[in-house]
């Protein structure tokens, strides 16, 4: 297998697989970020989270539609429009699942998980109904096409740099939040002890909904970087929620830090053995590998201490 290339030629081969590991790890951190605020310091089951990032892909895919027939002047800068309206939208939806649903379970972990589940399902069926079953796609401007030069044999695409520079910024923004804001302290005091939090003066019923909305958020986003990489479909969320969930626990539930490393080691684990093997046995044995360690340690990766 190896006998036909040279070495420089495998050199670029494994940093190409390297750099391909690193796109996977961008959307993998898009994607579980929204999931680690939400199962991770929530603790609710949300099934739904494909469909939430689902959302926002579909709101990005009207957006460039509309600034191409509209605005096409603007239209290279239409993907940061929809970024932003596809955070107001999936919180949006978020912040009313909450209120509708989701409050009247905390209690009740397992059925947030089936109602999450049927939620998902009604999802999908409402995509399906307003935007087809076929999948679409975006239009990439100009400026995210094509590729850059690394060496004679390294080209690193330009979209694929975008989401990484996304997830990077979404990671620093999630962690100001959590680490450096009032909400944050909330969350977390919440998470620690929930009691004690609402008897200081925390609304704890408002920062759980708004938790919430801001975790489905995220998801809207990782939707809107996904369209860079992919085509969206009603169903195309559920191709991820395993993933996603995998991701979270892994790095341990209620860890930032953890989520990224474990977001990390996954990516770079399942780009490399799909250069060996086939795509579906490199993500068989990557999950067998996470299962593993699991066993071992099954507070993951990271493990938050809380007071009891």
């Amino acid at each position: 297998m190896f006998a036909d290339y040279s070495w420089p030629e495998l050199g670029a081969i494994f940093a190409m697989q390297g750099f391909a590991g690193l796109i996977l790890f961008s959307v993998f951190v898009l994607m579980a970020l929204g999931l680690a605020i939400i199962f991770g310091q929530m603790g609710v089951i949300n099934m739904a989270h494909g469909e939430f990032m689902i959302l926002g892909a579909y709101v990005t895919y009207l957006m460039s539609n509309l600034f191409a027939d509209h605005v096409p002047a603007l239209f290279g800068m239409y993907f940061f429009v929809a970024m932003f309206l596809a955070f107001i939208a999936s919180g949006a939806l978020g912040l009313l699942v909450e209120w509708a649903m989701i409050r009247h379970l905390y209690k009740r972990p397992l059925d947030t998980l089936l109602a999450t589940w049927g939620l998902s399902l009604i999802l999908q069926q409402v995509y399906r109904s307003v935007f087809g079953a076929r999948e679409v796609g975006v239009s990439i401007p100009d400026w995210m096409m094509g590729s850059m030069p690394v060496t004679d044999l390294i080209e690193i695409p330009i979209n694929g740099i975008f989401v990484m520079v996304l997830a990077v910024s979404i990671s620093v923004g999630v962690y100001i939040m959590m680490f450096r804001s009032n909400w944050g302290k909330q969350v977390r005091a919440i998470n620690q002890n929930r009691v004690m939090a609402g008897a200081v003066g925390i609304n704890t019923e408002w920062t759980d909904r708004l938790t919430f909305g801001i975790g489905c958020g995220v998801a809207g986003v990782a939707g809107s970087a996904f369209t860079m990489i992919g085509s969206t479909g009603p169903t195309a969320g559920q191709l991820y929620i395993v993933d996603t969930f995998l991701v979270v626990v892994f790095g341990g539930a209620a860890s930032l830090l953890g989520t990224i490393a474990s977001a990390f080691s996954i990516s770079q684990a399942q780009s490399i053995m799909e250069f060996f093997l086939s795509g579906s046995m490199a993500k068989v044995l990557t999950l067998l590998v996470v299962v593993g360690i699991l066993m071992i340690r099954p507070q993951g990766l990271f493990a938050m201490k809380l007071r009891k």
